[in-house]
């Protein structure tokens, strides 16, 4: 059996090849030409690498679900070219593969800097709602809203040209790998392991980020042991577009300052490393991290028993029907029910749509069936909306209710409709 090699990604060098490797990751729905303004100092110093996320900037459509999957196709690219250790700077979907660089792979990464980052972007519940968005209506409605999310309204009206080329680049991104790093951001949580980040860390934001703002700057530099914050007045999520000149002097500052030598394998040393950089700009001191946001870790299994599927079952069950919903029935649950919905995670989730025989997709088309048959029009209602989440489009809901019709009964089937259709509008009407 032949190994499956990962995708490269597409990238480009900038600047002298004997300089150290600096690398500038993205965010989503971007592309590499977001480090433009940064790149002419920048190379003045290091060889600056650049990438595209997969579907990003025409680059080869080969969806990544995960954040890891992308750092693994990152290395793997940097690895053609003999790049062992290297400097990063990642914009928040890049940011967090910055984090995953610094958690996995300590040993070649020499310093970092996290730019409207967060230990963990939103709630899942919102990335895969966006999915849902794109998978019917395409990446149109994201693309018209993005000035928003990632501009001032001062610079977007000053700027319209700027403002365009952003709504053009996430109209030209792939949706399906749009979705997969939907998925990527929804699954990830660093906020329990930032104290094993080891390398000096700058932590930058714009002062006026709406998506990751100083709020969740500050938990990282809280949580990473070796972090200083750095805030830019009049910016947003975007900000090295939108304040090139300031995040340019951040960077060149932070990355001839805070290099990290490597370990010394002959010595069995490191080197002292250099000064960690002082806050640049004014910023509230770091809040500690609520003991309540950090995730305990789960005992391990004791050799020769099986795990508990309920553990698992939680996981399936909020990936599926999202955090709200799941949040709410545990809420809701009491002395009298509270046995009953541990029942309902550990076997209906942990034991069946745990399985690996079937798809979730699958799984789902089985689903809204049964619930036709039955008459469970409440929880057909929220295994719409988990249809959607795990795949299916409005048109292939429609053929379910149409193939139900059939063999459970058209009254079943007319009722099934009128609930479908209701969640459908909701969950795929664009929030302008």
């Amino acid at each position: 059996m032949s190994e499956t090699k990962t995708p490269a990604l597409q990238y480009r060098f900038d600047g002298p090849e004997d300089a150290p490797v600096l690398i500038l990751g993205p965010s989503l729905g971007t592309t590499w030409h977001m480090w433009d303004r940064q790149v002419p100092d920048l190379v003045k110093q290091w060889r600056i690498f650049r990438f595209d996320l997969p579907g990003h900037g025409g680059a080869p459509a080969y969806p990544a679900g995960s954040v890891r999957d992308l750092t693994d196709r990152l290395l793997a690219t940097l690895d053609q070219f003999g790049v062992q250790r290297f400097g990063y700077a990642g914009c928040s979907l890049g940011g967090a593969i910055g984090m995953e660089l610094a958690l996995r792979h300590p040993e070649r990464l020499a310093s970092l800097a996290l730019i409207a980052a967060s230990p963990r972007f939103g709630t899942a519940d919102e990335f895969r709602q966006r999915g849902v968005i794109v998978r019917t209506n395409g990446l149109d409605p994201i693309a018209r809203t993005s000035p928003d999310r990632w501009f001032t309204s001062g610079f977007a009206a000053a700027q319209p040209a700027i403002t365009e080329w952003a709504v053009q680049m996430v109209r030209t991104t792939d949706p399906g790998c749009y979705i997969a790093a939907c998925e990527a951001l929804a699954a990830f949580d660093m906020r329990a392991d930032l104290a094993r980040v080891g390398v000096p860390t700058l932590v930058l934001v714009g002062s006026d980020d709406q998506v990751t703002g100083p709020a969740e700057a500050r938990t990282l530099v809280a949580g990473i042991p070796d972090a200083r914050l750095a805030v830019v007045p009049g910016a947003s999520h975007l900000v090295p577009v939108e304040q090139p000149a300031a995040v340019t002097d951040l960077l060149v500052r932070h990355f001839s300052t805070a290099w990290q030598p490597a370990f010394d394998s002959a010595t069995g040393q490191t080197a002292i490393p250099a000064t960690p950089l002082k806050p640049v700009l004014t910023a509230p001191p770091p809040q500690p991290v609520p003991i309540a946001e950090i995730a305990p870790a789960a005992p391990a299994p004791q050799s020769g028993t099986r795990p508990d599927p309920y553990d698992a079952g939680i996981k399936v069950r909020r990936e599926v029907l999202g955090d709200a919903h799941v949040d709410r029935a545990l809420a809701q649950a009491d002395e009298f029910s509270g046995d009953f919905q541990e029942f309902i995670t550990r076997y209906a989730w942990g034991e069946i749509w745990d399985r690996p025989g079937l798809d979730r997709r699958s799984r789902s088309c089985i689903t809204l069936t049964a619930l036709v048959a039955g008459g469970h029009l409440d929880e057909l209602a929220f295994h719409t909306r988990a249809a959607l989440r795990n795949g299916l489009t409005p048109s292939e809901i429609k053929e379910v209710l149409l193939q139900a019709a059939v063999y459970c009964g058209v009254p079943a089937a007319n009722s099934a409709f009128k609930v479908a259709q209701q969640v459908i509008r909701e969950e795929t009407t664009p929030t302008e």
